[in-house]
């Protein structure tokens, strides 16, 4: 199961990654822009806070057939390929793309994904991770049962992507999909963190200090 921070934000990815095994990072060119940062400054500084391991996602912005394939040789050179996955999203020009990317050798996640539909036809043009828009794909009926139906669609045909999904707003939606086996998920900072903290840990670890002290009068073992 692989897990990725949604977000270009240096300072909370490299927070985040010093005490939980992230697998990387995804971004999109609204994540980017919001950085405040040239596309180039972002990707330099991911390439340096990140491992060798971990992977980067970057999205093409050209919406033509051409224009898709030139950006996605341009995003794989970003550190020679490695760990470089392109990000197409899921229109007529992306779905003609995916194959010809791929031919390439270079690794695909379909995004802009908001029905299992089109998660299918990306599958079948060759994509490596799918992105369904789960909180978004709320507006349209149970966003969360879509994708639990995509894992069990892509498992009867034997198509060898991998859900990523993405786009969540609380941590129950997170939980419902891990609990389903969605293979990869990709989520902002402040959800990732709400999967771990949680104010009984702190009221545990306080009670234990406290009675601790209290009986041998310091803090350390």
């Amino acid at each position: 199961m692989e897990f990725f921070i949604d977000s270009a934000d240096t300072k909370a990815i490299r927070e985040l990654c010093s005490y939980l095994p992230i697998d990387g990072v995804t971004t999109n060119p609204s994540i980017i822009t919001k950085s405040g940062k040239e596309p180039a400054q972002v990707f330099d500084e991911l390439c340096e806070l990140l491992s060798e391991d971990q992977k980067i996602f970057a999205q093409v912005i050209a919406g033509d057939y051409e224009g898709i394939l030139s950006e996605a040789e341009q995003i794989a050179r970003i550190r020679a390929g490695k760990n470089v996955i392109v990000k197409i999203p899921v229109t007529h020009e992306g779905l003609r793309a995916i194959p010809a990317v791929k031919e390439k050798g270079i690794a695909v996640l379909a995004t802009g994904i908001y029905s299992p539909d089109q998660a299918f036809w990306a599958a079948k043009a060759g994509a490596d991770y799918l992105a369904p828009y789960v909180n978004r794909m709320c507006s349209y009926g149970d966003g969360v049962a879509q994708v639990v139906e995509l894992v069990q669609t892509l498992a009867q045909y034997g198509l060898e992507a991998k859900i990523c999904a993405a786009s969540f707003k609380n941590v129950d939606q997170v939980h419902r999909l891990l609990a389903a086996g969605v293979p990869a998920i990709t989520a902002p900072p402040e959800v990732i963190r709400g999967m771990v903290d949680h104010p009984g840990t702190a009221f545990a670890v306080d009670e234990f200090t406290n009675n601790w002290r209290t009986a041998y009068g310091r803090d350390v073992l």
